[in-house]
């Protein structure tokens, strides 16, 4: 069982950890910024930052529950400014976002569940 933990926890901080690197590039703060999101030069860099410690502290195991809070806190700010398909008039691309918004509710969830789960 043990194994089977610290395993899902790597499979799902990876990404985290990627995807959080791309928030440094100045392509991916001018998407954010040209997607409305206010304050794109310190938010997405910020994303980034708690991304990558969050994936780091849980596939680790380093403060894992502390990991999994950050990567929920990444999601839900990712979710509320990137994807909102709530403000969005083209139905295909509205329902591209809600698929994504799910999909981070989903992990949201997830990310809750590993903050009661320590294993080193």
């Amino acid at each position: 069982m043990k194994y089977v933990i610290i395993t899902g926890r790597w499979l799902f901080a990876v990404p985290f950890i990627l995807g959080g690197l791309v928030h440094f590039k100045s392509e991916t703060i001018a998407y954010t910024a040209a997607q409305g999101v206010p304050l794109a030069g310190v938010l997405v860099p910020l994303s980034g930052v708690i991304g990558v410690a969050g994936g780091l502290s849980l596939a680790t195991g380093y403060q894992s529950q502390w990991g999994a809070a950050f990567i929920a806190l990444f999601l839900i700010m990712v979710s509320v400014m990137m994807n909102r398909f709530w403000g969005l008039s083209d139905p295909e691309a509205a329902k591209i976002q809600f698929v994504m918004f799910m999909k981070n509710v989903s992990m949201i969830g997830a990310a809750l569940i590993f903050t009661q789960i320590v294993v080193r």
